[in-house]
């Protein structure tokens, strides 16, 4: 895979993590560079572990389903894509932010990789090589996660939902061009 989708698809899934760390940002905690580190490193881990464990699975099953192999990358992007913008769109209701304990910050890092588990399936479908692009996909939710942490008190609600939204399309985009390059549509 190229490197610019797999920059897309490490910024599709770093959205979820940025929107909890912009959201944790917001708490008037007056450790929040500490925190901010926090919520980066293990954020970064967690979505550059679970596509390896979403890819290893895929190589499994890699022969059961070789005929179907991009529409299973397809829909499993489609699908994540969907639910990021169905979840950002849905009324919800604000609550106080938990102190960042071990507990909290292991159920939040679990919380938003689960998507990149998929998105590593999706790699062992494609036959993908998974060193980069994990490297990647942990690099960019770092930085977007420190970022989100730092910045979340001046950015405030408004980018929150919105961000996750624009996740959610990279996500449904980049799946549609898996379809679209294995029926060799012209783009």
């Amino acid at each position: 895979m190229d490197f610019a989708p797999v920059l897309l698809i490490a910024f599709g899934l770093a959205m979820d993590a940025f929107a909890v760390s912009i959201a944790h940002g917001f708490s008037a905690n007056p450790s929040r560079r500490t925190n901010a580190l926090k919520l980066a490193v293990s954020f970064g881990s967690f979505q550059a572990f679970m596509p390896v464990v979403g890819w290893m699975s895929g190589l499994g099953l890699r022969d059961v389903i070789s005929g179907v192999d991009h529409w299973t990358a397809f829909a499993l992007l489609v699908f994540v894509g969907c639910k990021m913008i169905y979840e950002s769109i849905r009324l919800k209701i604000e609550k106080e932010a938990k102190p960042l304990s071990f507990y909290v910050l292991l159920a939040l890092s679990v919380a938003t990789s689960i998507d990149a588990l998929a998105a590593g399936l999706g790699f062992g479908f494609l036959q993908t090589s998974i060193a980069i692009p994990v490297t990647i996909i942990g690099a960019v939710t770092f930085i977007l996660s420190f970022l989100g942490a730092s910045f979340g008190n001046r950015l405030g609600h408004f980018f929150e939902n919105k961000i996750e939204i624009v996740g959610g399309l990279i996500l449904i985009g980049i799946g549609a061009k898996i379809v679209v390059e294995h029926l060799n549509w012209p783009l």
